[in-house]
């Protein structure tokens, strides 16, 4: 009997016990036909193992071959019982330090395991409060080196765990249930005619006299009776396929005397179009890296694209007996079903079994096993990640692990599950895979220990391995099949070997492509702040990317040197590794850090002086000691926590060359996971912008996009901290970029990564679910973000993430979200488009025009945002509109009326009313050719004469005002079209589309004589509405903010969300209308190009910002109070108050507040070039202010109730 296992019930929050299950004998799902032939004889705790099955047919019929499993010997040495109080296997756990305890991967022998745990002093804390003190022993570790230990753990009493996205069954000290059930926990459905098939089978195969007469008999029953197959095979097969599949097994046998090593090697398959099978030798515990591989045909063929309709069940079988003269060898047979649903479309929360099910499980499957499977749907569909459970058989060694994800969210785990339990000495008797119409994949296994004859000195005990095979689980579901899974599969390195050097190798194909000296040279001659000049370079810097180390390379040196990478990951793992212990610490001894021989840990000099002395070439040294910068890099990781769903890295982004960032990061997130991989990136530690995925259309552009993803995932955080000048965020930005294969997975990959890095920014709240991580940055991080290119519709998912996690601010980590949590939609209310008109407006303003009478060129057209507003708010005459669908053109002005009526319902001009437009007037859409005009011009192609519409000349325009169109639409190569006799063909161009005209472009036209606002300036709006939505977030707690920000169920809008909006929409004008005029007040007096004077008001902001927040001027209380009683909204002061506010808000958020508002009006008022004793004087100004203010309003709310 086992003994006793405890229960550790979770701490209230998570919604789930973790409790190591007991099945007595009788619930196992296997059995073999008794001698007389039929499946009713006793259940032999050794032999039956899983799902029944029970054959009707006479016991008078040939006689049923049936061998016992061979016994399981081998005497488990536990430790001594005074160890646990209850008699438990395992002891809690003490910190032991690295060397002597976590010696990497390699696991001793049963005595040394025995002798390490006996050397384990015990201390039970007894409170909950209870942390881990400092060890009184102070001398030296092992070889010097000291683990990084964790310091302080505190508990603190009632404090609830956050939802986390695994779930993971975790033993440890209390009481267990036992499951108890009277029978199998599968009946395979009896087949009735399966007596009169089998007679049937015998007499083809005796008329095909390939296998001997007296043999025929005896090969029959082996196959029916020995090879754990059950009714529901031979129901689906024909008699002429199971007599191909009897002889060819006997073939195999004959075929063995033929081989010089007498080997026996059986290789069938078979695949239809509902069902397959596959029938293979095995031996068990060894993973076949050659062959037909089974397995991994079945994940990529059935299992991976497993969805809908399309899903597949998988049964899977090992023989009870060995093969005739092959002591070693067994069968293994395969079994995959195409399943029929009960219900193949419920609700997406769906759990009921009997709902979801697929048919052959619903009539398989006992209560018992729908109890098991029930409890594991509840929490797959409550979890982002997958749940992982284990149960012990009562009476046996065996052990049940079941594991439940969403479809499509792990590739390749079934096959790579096999090489996970075979590394730790364990082999499966029985697999299934069970798919539901909700999109939840359950995989439930039986192992058990290699019986004693196999090498198994080097494995510890199945009772002890099976909680790490547990652990390795959720990193396997991460990235199931890594680059080096043929060393992990050989045994070479472990599982967190080959992850680790799976990550680096991703790491090393984005940062060891260098530009080179000429690369640096030319740099330096250029001006970094110049725009023009930055553009150039980065042209150039993507021209330079030859790509001399390719992925294929690296990958390539890296595989030659596996004991480097062990080196390399001991280092690692001894800094980013934490053991905890003490009464909370549920997990054993981690196995998997055990070596049969103690591995020195090597500090960064040795690693250098091994590398070098190991390497056979420059390049292999410079892939090899990237390795060490990683190493270095590394901040803090999820690599070791249990419940991660992707792999996240928070870098310390001075690695990165100066030459080639001359604006150095604040913040850098990597994430790797088998679907994605993605950076985030931030100038700021207070900074904001918008998560994109990145697609690919096939392999050549994957690699091209994956070469430039960081340097465009750099840009576009640059380019957001330019334009967030007004705002107390810097800029921020993360890209994703999916897999070439998975290019389906925009969800999936959104969602792991997102809560990946949530990892890393919320403190542990449950041990054993959420184990603490080394922090080397040892500071509280909130990001904030918003949506972007393919994850508009998925930042409500975000939100609602952040909030069951636990994340006090949830509120805040997303902007572009629904408005029932409390967003503010920028289309709805105009908030870009008000940006733009400020300076369109400015313009008019300047040079006193009529703006009914201007005429008006758009791209972007009514169907869009930024589009359809400037077409509501503006009163042009518009002449002619550019959008997906074609070319709007009229001359005498297009009908008001109906573009107002296109604008909003948001649809493109392809629903204009042609009957409105002049006689001069035309429209030309995408997909039409050989259209003549009015003017007697011949237009051959629709596409083309929208693509370069714009670029037409002539003097048709007075204001061209991009709202959409492709990013450097207008290039220098193109902009001399926009230019005749040097004077630019258009006047005024405001720039609202991001990027739609390259920074030598915008040059040259103002050179011309364009007066030309640029991107970065004129459509800003957007980014203030969404930092004034995370002011609001910020500042009410959870009930004010439901109350006063969240629209209602039934659409109804408070009161205060109504009033802020219009706040939002004035701050927006007026910031605009302040940049306008310092960007045109400066051009008049200094002539630089406005395009020229947006960036270097941009950066005089910023920099003066970022030197204010670190000036004595926060200190001064009434400074402080005065700035933010000016800097926040008027509203959110008569709501909740100043010292309210204060009090909510971080420090560090009030501060980029306080420094942005000064630096801003400072600059917009003096410029970007002030005189020395300039903002001396500002700052006079400001101080005489004080003094005259009549108090404090503001500190006490109006009506604090809800705020």
């Amino acid at each position: 009997m086992v003994p006793d296992l405890p229960t550790v019930r979770d701490e209230g929050g998570g919604g789930f016990d973790r409790i190591p299950r007991t099945l007595d004998s009788h619930h196992s799902h296997e059995r073999t036909f008794n001698g007389n032939g039929n499946g009713n004889g006793n259940h032999n705790a050794a032999t039956n193992r899983g799902f029944d099955t029970q054959p009707a047919f006479p016991t008078n019929t040939r006689k049923s071959i049936s061998h016992p499993l061979p016994a399981e010997n081998g005497t488990l040495h536990s430790p001594p019982l005074h160890l646990n109080s209850n008699g438990t296997f395992w002891p809690p756990l003490k910190a032991v330090p690295l060397a002597s305890y976590y010696k990497l991967h390699r696991v001793p022998s049963l005595d040394s395991l025995t002798a390490m745990a006996e050397a384990l002093p015990i201390e039970l804390p007894q409170s909950e409060t209870a942390h881990i003190e400092e060890p009184q022993d102070k001398s030296p570790p092992p070889n010097g080196i000291h683990n990084k230990l964790l310091d302080h753990v505190v508990r603190t009493p009632g404090r609830q765990p956050s939802p986390q996205p695994t779930h993971l069954g975790v033993p440890g000290p209390g009481q267990y249930r036992v499951l108890q059930e009277q029978g199998s926990g599968y009946v395979a459905p009896i087949f009735e005619g399966k007596e009169q098939q089998m007679d049937q089978v015998m007499d083809q195969i005796e008329e095909k006299g390939f296998i001997p007469s007296e043999f025929v008999e005896s090969e029959t029953n082996w196959f029916y009776n020995e090879l754990g197959i059950d009714d529901m095979y031979f129901q689906t097969e024909t008699v002429d396929a199971i007599v191909n599949h009897i002889l060819s097994l006997y073939a195999g046998k004959i075929a063995a005397f033929a081989r010089d090593d007498g080997r026996l090697e059986i290789r069938l398959d078979k695949e239809a179009a509902d069902h397959a099978v596959y029938i293979d030798t095995s031996k068990p515990g060894v993973s076949v890296t050659d062959g037909p591989r089974y397995e991994q045909r079945i994940d990529e063929k059935y299992i991976n694209g497993s969805v809908g309709d399309s899903s597949y069940r998988v049964e899977s079988f090992r023989s009870a007996s060995h093969l005739p003269g092959e002591k070693a060898q067994q069968l293994r047979c395969y079994f995959v079903y195409k399943c029929d649903f009960a219900n193949p479309n419920p609700g997406p929360e769906e759990t009921n079994l009997d709902i979801i099910g697929e048919k052959r499980f619903l009539q398989k499957a006992t209560q018992n096993t729908k109890d098991i499977y029930q409890e594991v749907m509840n929490h797959a569909v409550a979890r982002t990640g997958p749940v992982i459970e284990t149960f012990e058989i009562e009476g046996s060694r065996e052990k049940r692990l079941v594991i439940a994800y969403r479809q499509g969210s792990a590739m390749g785990l079934f096959s790579a599950l096999s090489d996970l339990y075979h590394y730790y000495g364990a082999t499966s008797s029985r697999k299934y895979v069970e798919q539901f119409s909700n999109g939840i994949t359950i995989m439930s296994i039986y192992l058990r220990p290699l019986p004693q004859s196999a090498p198994t000195m080097k494995h510890p005990p199945i009772e002890a391995s099976i909680h790490q095979i547990m652990k390795e689980v959720s990193l396997l579901y991460c990235i199931p099949q890594n680059k080096f899974q043929g060393h992990f599969a050989s045994g070479r390195l472990s599982l967190q070997e080959t992850i680790y050097a799976h990550c680096v190798w991703v790491f090393v194909g984005h940062f060891l492509n260098r530009l080179g000296s000429e690369y640096a040279s030319l740099a330096s001659i250029l001006d970094p702040n110049n725009s023009a000049h930055a553009e150039m370079l980065a042209k150039i810097k993507r021209r330079l990317r030859t790509e001399t180390f390719t992925s294929d390379y690296i990958l390539e040196i890296i595989n030659k040197y596996p004991d480097l990478v062990r080196a390399l990951y001991l280092a690692f793992a001894n800094t980013h590794y934490v053991q905890t212990r003490g009464e909370q610490d549920d997990f054993l001894p981690t196995l998997s850090y055990l070596r049969l021989k103690e591995d020195p840990i090597l500090d960064d000099n040795q690693l250098k002086d091994k590398i070098s002395k190991q390497v056979v070439n420059e390049h292999d040294d410079m892939v090899m000691t990237a390795f060490r910068v990683f190493n270095a890099a590394v901040l803090k990781t999820n690599f070791y926590t249990p419940t991660k769903v992707a792999l996240s890295f928070r870098l310390n982004p001075t690695f990165l060359p100066e030459v080639e960032y001359p604006q150095p990061l604040y913040g850098m997130f990597l994430v790797i996971s088998s679907e994605f991989r993605g950076f985030h990136l931030r100038f700021r530690d207070i900074a904001r912008g918008g998560i994109r995925i990145v697609k690919s259309r096939n392999k050549e552009a994957y690699s091209i996009n994956a070469r430039s993803l960081f340097d465009e995932n750099y840009n576009l955080a640059n380019t957001q901290q330019r334009k967030n000048k007004d705002i107390p965020e810097g800029g921020s930005k993360g890209v994703i970029l999916l897999d070439v294969h998975h290019q389906d997975k925009v969800r999936v990959a959104f969602e792991k990564y997102i809560d990946s890095i949530m990892d890393l920014l919320l403190k542990p709240a449950s041990p054993g679910i959420k184990d603490p991580i080394v922090d080397l940055h040892g500071q509280e991080e909130i990001l904030f973000m918003g949506p972007d290119e393919n994850t508009a519709d998925l930042v409500n998912w975000a939100t609602e993430h952040a909030r069951k996690r636990g994340a006090s601010w949830w509120k805040s980590f997303f902007t572009g979200k629904s408005p029932k949590l409390g967003g503010i939609p920028h289309d709805a209310y105009g908030m870009t488009t008000l940006s733009v008109r400020e300076y369109i407006l400015g313009i008019y303003r300047k040079l006193s025009l009529d703006e009914t009478t201007v005429r008006k060129l758009q791209t972007g057209g009514p169907d869009g945002d930024l589009g359809s507003n400037e077409i509501l708010l503006g009163r042009e005459k518009y002449t002619a509109i550019v959008d997906g669908a074609g070319v709007l053109v009229d001359p005498q002005g297009l009908d008001r009326t109906e573009l107002l009526r296109l604008a909003k319902k948001r649809v493109m001009i392809s629903d204009y009313d042609t009957s409105k437009l002049s006689s001069t007037g035309y429209r030309i859409l995408v997909d039409e050719s050989n259209i003549t005009l009015p003017s007697g011009e011949v237009v051959n192609n629709g596409m083309t004469f929208r693509n370069t519409f714009h670029l037409r000349g002539g003097n048709q325009f007075d204001v061209f005002v991009p709202c959409g169109g492709r990013p450097e639409s207008i290039d220098l190569s193109t902009v001399n079209k926009l230019i005749v006799d040097g004077k630019s063909t258009i006047p005024y161009i405001v720039e609202g589309a991001n990027l739609f005209i390259t920074q030598d472009a915008k040059l040259r036209l103002e050179k011309a004589g364009c007066i030309l606002y640029k991107d970065a300036s004129a459509n800003k709006g957007g980014v203030t509405s969404s930092s004034l939505e995370v002011l609001a977030s910020l500042s009410f707690d959870d009930q004010g903010f439901e109350e006063n920000m969240c629209i209602r169920a039934d659409g109804s809008v408070p009161a205060f969300y109504d009033a802020y909006v219009k706040e939002v929409q004035e701050t927006i004008k007026k910031n605009a209308a302040l940049e306008f005029e310092a960007i045109w007040r400066e051009h008049q007096q200094t002539r630089i190009a406005r395009s020229t004077l947006s960036d270097t008001l941009s950066i005089a902001i910023t920099k003066l910002d970022e030197e204010l927040q670190k000036t004595e001027l926060w200190k001064n209380l009434e400074l402080r109070t005065s700035v933010l009683q000016d800097a926040l909204p008027k509203l959110l002061l008569e709501k909740i108050g100043l010292d309210l506010i204060v009090r909510r808000v971080p420090d560090n958020y009030l501060r980029a507040i306080f420094g942005s508002y000064l630096a801003s009006r400072f600059v917009y008022e003096h410029g970007s070039s002030p005189s020395q004793f300039a903002f001396f004087e500002f700052m006079s100004k400001r101080m005489a202010r004080l003094d005259q203010r009549p108090g404090d309003h503001g500190t006490t709310p109006v009506n604090g109730v809800g705020a």
